[in-house]
């Protein structure tokens, strides 16, 4: 029989302050996905810099958002866009998926934005979601747009550092957030229309075989933001559903980590804490960083690794 998962409870680490909430401002996300809803923030992307500071993006209002080490907010830049998934370069630079324009090139210390790869290079353009880099630097993201069980042909691209464009997948029913285990010989990529994540097996030469359901889930609205741990279990942040399911390397939910504040959209984690072992959740609707303590520490990302 296999065990219920465990329940891990969460705190609130940081609430984005009053004076930044946005909600008189017009937002094409509270028109295009919430029925002219007012929002004050949709936090998402939450990625840690060598320096120890969470950036995120916010969706909503285009906004790149810094909370310090010590729970100071600054937004880094604001543009006219729909900033979605968030990584950070070795050199410091921020990449960011956008849904309206595509991947960006954000400067931390004046906030420049640049777009890397836009519509012109994406023929066929749908809408990046979120990103990911692997060791050796190949950047790895997902093009969602509108699409779903309705429209099948979401797409995962690769880019390697001397530019080179590949696309991996280009079937996907909405893919979202994306990850590789530790060793990098399998891509996970967050499903949400179907409540699925796919393990997609890589090749040395970056070609896939075999791709298959890694978990199938129920309820909300599918997985979001992913991310791994240094024994190879899958963090799945679980939009709609007010947790993050924690998975084996062999695909079975272990943990189940529950929103404390009441919010529901639970949409994108990042590990960090001084030993690796809190993982942060961004709680898109409630504008709340939230936090859990684990016992296995998150696999170190691109912008930590040595």
């Amino acid at each position: 029989m296999i065990p219920m998962p465990e329940v891990v409870p969460t705190t609130i680490h940081a609430a984005l302050p009053p004076e930044m909430l946005l909600t008189e401002r017009d937002s094409a996300l509270s028109r295009d996905m919430f029925r002219g809803r007012p929002i004050g923030s949709f936090l998402e992307g939450p990625s840690f810099d060598a320096d120890g500071n969470l950036i995120m993006v916010d969706i909503a209002h285009g906004r790149i958002l810094k909370l310090s080490p010590g729970g100071d907010w600054s937004t880094v830049t604001q543009y006219d866009g729909q900033p979605n998934g968030l990584k950070i370069h070795k050199d410091g630079r921020y990449f960011v998926a956008d849904r309206q324009s595509g991947i960006m090139e954000i400067d931390p210390v004046n906030g420049k934005v640049q777009t890397l790869l836009g519509r012109d290079d994406l023929p066929g353009f749908k809408g990046p979601n979120d990103l990911f880099f692997d060791s050796k630097g190949n950047l790895y993201f997902t093009d969602q747009g509108e699409t779903g069980l309705h429209d099948p042909t979401g797409r995962v691209f690769m880019r390697s550092p001397d530019g080179a464009l590949r696309c991996i997948l280009d079937n996907v029913p909405s893919p979202n957030g994306l990850v590789m285990d530790p060793a990098e010989e399998l891509l996970y990529v967050a499903v949400t229309r179907t409540n699925s994540v796919w393990r997609v097996p890589m090749r040395a030469d970056g070609s896939i075989h075999r791709v298959d359901v890694f978990v199938r889930l129920v309820g909300g609205r599918g997985p979001d933001g992913l991310a791994v741990d240094v024994e190879g279990n899958v963090a799945v942040a679980h939009a709609g559903f007010a947790c993050v399911w924690l998975v084996s390397a062999n695909g079975v939910p272990t943990h189940r980590i529950e929103a404390c504040d009441g919010g529901h959209h639970t949409t994108n984690i990042a590990y960090g804490g001084p030993d690796g072992r809190s993982l942060f959740i961004t709680n898109s609707f409630s504008d709340n960083v939230l936090r859990a303590e684990l016992e296995v520490a998150g696999e170190p990302m691109f912008a930590q690794m040595d």
